[in-house]
């Protein structure tokens, strides 16, 4: 019988972003019929360090490519509209709003 495993809790202070938007949007709903767990698999096979700080999500950086080709934005351009959009946040796996980049 091994340690109990650590209970995750909540933000005391902040809610989860899904509690505070509009779940019908199109992009939360795009978000939930894309197999992520899969393509983060796929993905960290690609990008194996054991070096260095702690790897960007998958989700992160395979979310930011497509609302960047989809919304036609610059990279500045986009790293700026997905810190004030909750919508493109949680798309991109965020559970908690991100002030900042």
């Amino acid at each position: 019988m091994g340690p109990k495993a650590p209970v995750r809790e909540g933000d005391l202070f902040r809610h989860p972003l899904r509690e505070q938007i509009n779940l019908k949007h199109p992009l939360v709903r795009l978000a939930d019929l894309i197999e992520w767990d899969r393509l983060s698999a796929a993905m960290r096979e690609s990008f194996v360090s054991k070096r260095g700080r702690p790897a960007t999500s998958p989700r992160l950086i395979a979310g930011l490519p497509y609302l960047q080709h989809a919304f036609d934005l610059s990279d500045e351009e986009v790293v700026w509209q997905w810190v004030e959009n909750p919508y493109w946040q949680v798309f991109t796996g965020e559970t908690y709003l991100q002030i900042a980049p």
